[in-house]
């Protein structure tokens, strides 16, 4: 089998892949079990000088890596940057904080010696999606070989240029061989990977469906598995709120990736008194967004990273239209290319509310006061992220309590920081990455006492 990536762009190829056969997946499962009994002896001072190391990689070469990311998924360049640039970042942040994080964890007892201490498990498999290319591998990827672990990579089918070059960022760090590999596979053989013994452990990064399926096999072989799936985040506007600052944040939050992001603000919810003005503000800087090749620099909306995705939000779009929303702005598609698009009036019931939209699709939601804005925001079957805009921030503080997301902003996007930890609630998954959470998930908690 071969895996071909298309340039949604203009549809010219962008490369090829040969897929790896059974022979070769259980040869590169093989070489990351007995590159683990190795690097887990490495000390922690090395392993995070190689990952600092990986960081100036990413930056040296970033022109190279944000290129490759705009051919295979069509994002603006100047986003594919700013992708790689913060890869370096969370490699440098791991390789700065793991002494801290992986320090023992002293608890008094009636022993002499009584503590935790945080060991690497094995092998770790991230199944990753080709929305962030490079950062949701290198989330993952950081604190994971870091603390010991070793990683292999199967990445979207479209994407594979990238997942080449990532693990050459680890090659040319200088990590050794069989720390972090690229498995070219079909999802057929997914389960035979997570039963192979040297894997301990998944972590996913996409839908709903791949999701259950992951969580479904990792149980059926008692392995750890950590998902982030699917958001529809809602973007909640007080009547308080500084619509100036407010409108830029929301296009932001909306338009970033051309809308592919799982934390992107999708339900709009607008209370009353702001609404018309709102819509009136959001509608006129969106239009100003400019739409073309995501190689040109002034290139703020691309393509969808494929056709079919872009089917699927021109179906969400008109059957909503048809439930009794109403077109703002936008609506049309040709190809892998959606228009940024605005509906007006979205209700409970519709496609825009109820499903993930994933793309540049914003859906305004009218809210008669601030107790209904919050039950329209709990009323998804997603739990990612929320955002609250208003002058009134210790009111908006108070009330964090009243969603059951895993995310919490005020006044600002939901987005990830390496600082701060990152996973969601129903639908959205189970675990947390990054911070000192997001290392912790995959080590061994292990009790020493001492008589």
């Amino acid at each position: 089998m071969e895996f071909i990536s298309i340039n949604p762009f203009d549809g010219r190829e962008v490369g090829r892949q040969l897929a790896h056969g059974e022979a070769e997946t259980q040869e590169i499962l093989d070489r990351a079990g007995k590159a683990f009994l190795e690097w887990r002896k490495v000390s922690l001072t090395e392993r995070a000088a190689l990952m600092a190391r990986a960081g100036q990689v990413l930056r040296e070469n970033a022109p190279k890596y944000a290129r490759m990311i705009t051919l295979e998924m069509g994002k603006p360049i100047t986003e594919s940057l700013a992708e790689v640039q913060k890869c370096a970042w969370v490699c440098d942040y791991y390789a700065e904080n793991a002494a801290r994080f992986l320090e023992h964890e002293v608890i008094q007892t009636e022993a002499r010696a009584s503590f935790v201490r945080f060991d690497p498990i094995g092998a770790v498999l991230a199944i990753m999606p080709w929305n962030f290319p490079f950062w949701q591998v290198f989330r993952f990827a950081a604190p994971t070989l870091t603390a010991g672990n070793v990683g292999l990579l199967k990445h979207a089918t479209n994407v594979l240029g990238c997942a080449r070059m990532i693990e050459e960022v680890f090659q040319e760090a200088g990590f050794p061989d069989g720390v972090f590999q690229n498995l070219f596979i079909h999802h057929d053989q997914t389960e035979a990977v997570i039963a192979h013994p040297a894997v301990k452990a998944v972590t996913l990064t996409g839908s709903e469906r791949a999701g259950s399926s992951v969580a479904a096999l990792a149980g059926k072989y008692l392995k750890k598995s950590l998902l982030e799936l699917g958001g529809s985040n809602a973007f909640m506007v007080w009547e308080d709120a500084d619509l100036d600052q407010v409108v830029q944040t929301a296009v932001t939050a909306r338009m970033l990736n051309s809308g592919q992001s799982c934390i992107a603000a999708k339900r709009f919810i607008l209370l009353d008194g702001i609404y018309d003005e709102f819509v009136t503000r959001f509608t006129r800087a969106v239009a100003k967004l400019r739409s073309g090749d995501p190689l040109d620099p002034q290139t703020q909306v691309g393509p969808l990273a494929r056709k079919d995705l872009a089917d699927a939000l021109q179906s969400q779009v008109q059957r909503s239209l048809a439930a009794g929303a109403t077109l703002v702005y936008g609506g049309g598609q040709r190809e892998a290319w959606h228009e940024p698009t605005i509906l007006g009036e979205v209700r409970p019931g519709m496609a825009a509310f109820e499903e993930e939209t994933f793309g540049p699709l914003a859906a305004l939601i009218r809210a008669g006061s601030l107790e209904e804005a919050f039950e329209l925001a709990e009323r998804s079957a997603f739990g990612l992220g929320v955002t609250v805009c208003t002058r009134d921030t210790e009111k908006a503080i108070s009330m964090a309590g009243e969603v059951s997301d895993g995310a919490y902003f005020v006044n600002e996007l939901v987005k990830s920081d390496p600082r701060l930890p990152f996973g969601g609630q129903k639908r959205s998954g189970y675990g947390r990455e990054l911070a000192r959470d997001g290392m912790l998930e995959f080590v061994n908690r292990k009790v020493v006492f001492v008589k």
